[in-house]
């Protein structure tokens, strides 16, 4: 009976991992589908459509389901939702500027950038490899600067964004076990949706998007890309590591230069593939420390983890005012 526990244990490990390898060529293939549908239709029109479809497909399944949160609930849901309207705002409007491929690259580093926010706010202690990782990725960035295909002013807005995710990952350790996933992923969904659709509004863009390309772009990104792909994240770190989630993830800018190159014929040269080697080499060694990092930080602010799994029971049957 063990055996088999351990079998089934590690089948739904792995199942978890693919998962989630799925939701990054997902994400990678999206920055084609972006950079195209940008260039037809407005920046922050197109995300607010966006949001507004992921909004729309987890509504039905999470309404009843959002009195639950609370009121503390609800801000930090929003607060996140803002977060990660701003994350995506600076990176598509740097992926309109440069390549996906330097897109893609520069977008893996929020999790070299991930301990760096995690010392700063949860007071984590970070070890040598993320420093290394993070020196690494950074060679990385100026060689990736130094090729033409790109923009340098590109490259730094799509940096700014992944500085902006690496916030909101960490911010989501510690929110995330204390509310119901589906409701608090609506909430964020439609906090990003009202963010960017005030913008739209106030720069007179929003209008009804026309033609397959900015059509196909907004399904695949507000179904798939947005609100199936953190549903299916939720749901896959319940059976895996955060460790072997944070690898999972390091896909994401492979699939990115993959479908750059096949798609959009992006072509960096060796300057520019090394640079992305170098990011690549970063992210692979800050990846796990990132999420010693959290981890440490996130259960040094509950207490023991007998202690938060109570504390988690408490708000369940009482909500915080």
């Amino acid at each position: 009976m063990t055996g088999a526990s351990a079998v089934f244990r590690n089948n739904r490990a792995v199942l978890a991992l693919v998962a989630l390898i799925a939701v990054t060529a997902v994400w990678g293939v999206t920055f084609v589908q972006v950079k195209d549908a940008v260039e037809i239709y407005p920046l922050f029109a197109f995300l607010a459509v966006r949001f507004a479809i992921a909004t729309a497909t987890l509504a039905v399944p999470a309404a009843t389901r959002i009195r639950s949160l609370g009121r503390s609930g609800l801000g930090a849901g929003a607060l996140l939702g803002l977060l990660l309207a701003a994350g995506y705002a600076l990176q598509t409007a740097g992926l309109e500027r440069t390549t996906v491929s330097s897109t893609g690259f520069i977008t893996g580093m929020y999790v070299v950038l991930t301990p760096v926010i995690a010392l700063m706010l949860l007071r984590s202690r970070i070890g040598a490899a993320a420093w290394v990782g993070v020196a690494l990725s950074t060679a990385g960035l100026a060689m990736l600067a130094g090729i033409h295909a790109g923009s340098a002013a590109g490259d730094l807005l799509v940096l700014a964004g992944a500085g902006v995710y690496s916030l909101q990952i960490v911010l989501m350790e510690r929110y995330a076990p204390r509310f119901d996933a589906l409701a608090f992923t609506l909430v964020e969904m439609l906090a990003a949706c009202a963010g960017l659709g005030v913008v739209a509004l106030a720069a007179g863009d929003l209008g009804m998007p026309h033609g397959a390309t900015v059509w196909g772009a907004l399904l695949v990104t507000g179904v798939f890309a947005s609100a199936l792909a953190f549903l299916v994240q939720t749901w896959a770190q319940r059976r895996t590591s955060a460790t072997r989630t944070a690898l999972a993830f390091a896909m994401e800018p492979v699939f990115a230069a993959l479908f750059g190159y096949t798609l959009a014929g992006d072509r960096l040269g060796p300057l520019g593939w090394g640079g992305a080697a170098a990011i690549m080499a970063g992210i692979v060694l800050a990846e796990p420390a990132a999420s010693r990092a959290l981890l440490s930080g996130v259960v040094s602010r509950r207490g023991s983890p007998r202690r938060s799994r109570a504390r988690r029971r408490r708000d369940r049957r009482h909500p915080p005012a």
